[in-house]
């Protein structure tokens, strides 16, 4: 499916959850949903689409806590940018750990890294933490003024 058409599926089928959407790049689009839609639409994007999970990345800014989750449509050279925003006072959302199993350690290091909880995560045991820095400090955090 090309950009275009991704984005008019995505809008039809989210319609209350799709914020926005970009087209980024020639092969790269970025749909802004809210967060407890990061099951259903990436569960969609999975098990409909077939679209392969990559990764995921975190960073902390002045709106909160955004994540990208990368999706690849394999047939069409196109990597797809599922953005959700939490907010500072209470970082969390879904896991996706359970269902796409590529996704289990990298949320661990954002919660231990970020300070993200990931809701019904399946091993939310430390990783990368233990013994390098203190309980509650979360290294890659800002502090803006």
């Amino acid at each position: 499916m090309d950009k275009q058409d991704f984005i008019k599926h995505i809008n039809k089928h989210f319609p209350d959850d799709v914020i926005d959407t970009t087209i980024n790049k020639e092969k790269r689009v970025t749909v802004d949903i809210k967060p407890a839609a990061i099951l259903k639409v990436s569960g969609h994007l999975f098990n409909e689409l077939e679209l392969r999970f990559i990764i995921a990345s975190a960073f902390h800014t002045k709106k909160g806590f955004e994540i990208l989750y990368h999706f690849s449509d394999d047939t069409e050279g196109n990597i797809i940018n599922i953005h959700v925003i939490l907010p500072e006072e209470k970082p969390e959302v879904e896991s996706l750990a359970n269902m796409l199993s590529g996704a289990n350690w990298i949320e661990r290091e954002m919660s231990e890294l970020l300070g993200i909880t990931f809701l019904n995560h399946p091993e939310p045991e430390k990783l990368i933490s233990e013994g390098n820095w203190a309980e509650g400090v979360y290294p890659y955090r800002k502090n803006f003024k």
